[in-house]
């Protein structure tokens, strides 16, 4: 065990103009040990420190640690050092107090994604931890580390070994994408921070439900939020939202049009192309989240704004939910137009991103190893959403719908309009089972009545087992009138 570090003693010496000796340094500590500068249990200078600062002898040192010790201000420990004694009645005053900082804002509940020991988390969106590429990514890392020409600082835009991997992949999927225009990211999540930041008009449309953090996030800078009502049993009203576009003028629409977050919906070929017609005849930006369009098998991908709308949209991925959770990575695609206020907003934030991070996925990708994995997780996805299906159809009471993605990580479940899903939530618990309130999705008045279910997470056993619970205990709600 380290030994104990000891606080600096910043004594006057007038100057220097005359030489400290044992009565000063006993006045000295005595003020600052009685005042509450200097608390008990704090580690003094020792003995050959104070003669190297002060330019005393040791004796003098010491003779004045021998006299505080007499008066019960200062204790000797063998091997330890010297330090404010723990019991004295020479305090004449408590420790002091800054101010709260009363200015500081609490943007709410921000929760770690930990799965207790036991539980079930369906409302997890991470992949299984049991499929991510553990090995390859350590052997991709140690790789790195090797390479002798590994620079020493940062690219405050990111690696652009990396930033050339991703234009490749995103120029393969129909979007005309250059290197220069890829910012990478600590995931999504800083890629929305650094748009809503560099906004001039502070007010974004955005689906309602829509990702929970999305919403705070938007809401803690300032930002008006303009909701556009998403049903994904009907899908979207375009009437409804040109007229609420129309009224509202918002500056960007924030749209996740793949497996969309919470409710798994992903726009029509007919929804996508309104959208980029409302934003030319209207004039708002598009914040294209496509988290879920590379969650399908094979080399299936859904169809993204991006791609069908030209550079002007912003576009944001991420490699968080797909690879590994901890390596918050993510990127926004730009324009030259719009590229210099993201970066600046993202050097004021962080200056720059983790290079090995950046290095290490890198060469994950060159060795092919990204692709081999997401093959598996394509093909592990298949049997958990075809399994969650069965399960959904074959378990649940009458009234309860859930919505069909046709793949990706999540849906939604929708409950009869009697059932409060706080009381459920508190039931599940009870029977190590976590579902997510959905209250934090929605702006108002809901329009929807149930929660997010992922089964990218949980095993297909616990999502058998775990959706049965889910079923038994709306059952229970149900019958006894307590809903």
């Amino acid at each position: 065990m380290s030994r104990t570090p000891y606080v600096a003693i910043n004594i006057p010496n007038h100057g220097g103009e005359q030489r400290l000796g044992c009565e000063q340094l006993v006045r000295h500590f005595h003020e600052e040990i009685t005042s509450g500068r200097l608390r008990p249990g704090m580690r003094v200078p020792p003995v050959r420190s104070l003669e190297q600062r002060l330019g005393i002898s040791k004796n003098t040192a010491q003779a004045a640690y021998d006299e505080l010790a007499a008066r019960g201000l200062l204790e000797s420990r063998a091997r330890s050092g010297v330090f404010v004694a723990k019991q004295t009645d020479a305090l004449e005053r408590g420790p002091l107090y800054a101010a709260s900082p009363a200015l500081l804002h609490n943007a709410g509940v921000i929760p770690n994604p930990q799965v207790p020991q036991g539980r079930v988390r369906l409302d997890m969106v991470f992949i299984d931890p049991e499929l991510l590429p553990r090995e390859q990514l350590s052997d991709c890392v140690r790789s790195v580390l090797a390479n002798p020409g590994l620079k020493p600082f940062y690219d405050a835009q990111g690696h652009p070994g990396l930033r050339a991997q991703v234009a490749e992949r995103l120029n393969q999927r129909g979007m005309d994408v250059d290197p220069e225009d890829v910012i990478l990211t600590q995931g999504s999540q800083q890629a929305l921070d650094m748009v809503a930041r560099s906004l001039k008009h502070k007010v974004i449309a955005t689906e309602n439900p829509v990702y929970s953090f999305a919403r705070l996030l938007f809401a803690n800078l300032g930002c008006q939020t303009v909701p556009l009502t998403l049903d994904p049993f009907k899908g979207i009203d375009l009437d409804e939202w040109e007229e609420v576009l129309r009224s509202h003028s918002p500056a960007l629409v924030y749209a996740i049009p793949n497996f969309q977050n919470p409710t798994g919906y992903s726009y029509s070929t007919r929804e996508l192309e309104k959208l980029l017609e409302l934003s030319e005849k209207l004039g708002f930006a598009i914040l294209e989240d496509d988290w879920g369009s590379d969650m399908l098998s094979g080399t299936e991908y859904r169809p993204t704004l991006r791609a069908l709308g030209g550079r002007n949209v912003l576009y944001v991925n991420s490699f968080t939910k797909k690879l590994l959770p901890s390596l918050r990575l993510g990127y926004i695609v730009a324009s030259p137009e719009t590229r210099g206020a993201l970066l600046a907003a993202k050097r004021l934030a962080t200056l720059g991103n983790s290079t090995l991070i950046e290095a290490t996925l890198a060469e994950f990708m060159d060795r092919g190893y990204y692709d081999t994995h997401l093959n598996r997780v394509h093909a592990e996805l298949d049997v958990r959403y075809k399994a969650c299906i069965e399960r959904l159809a074959e378990v649940m009471p009458e009234g309860v719908r859930f919505s069909l993605p046709g793949g990706g990580p999540t849906l939604w479940l929708e409950l009869p309009s009697a059932v409060d899903v706080r009381k459920l939530q508190e039931r599940l618990q009870a029977r190590n089972v976590e579902i997510q309130l959905p209250y934090g999705h929605f702006y108002g008045r809901q329009h929807l009545n149930g929660f997010r279910v992922s089964y990218a997470f949980p095993t297909r056993a616990a999502i058998h087992d775990a959706l049965g619970v889910v079923a038994e205990e709306l059952r229970a709600l149900l019958s006894d009138g307590h809903a």
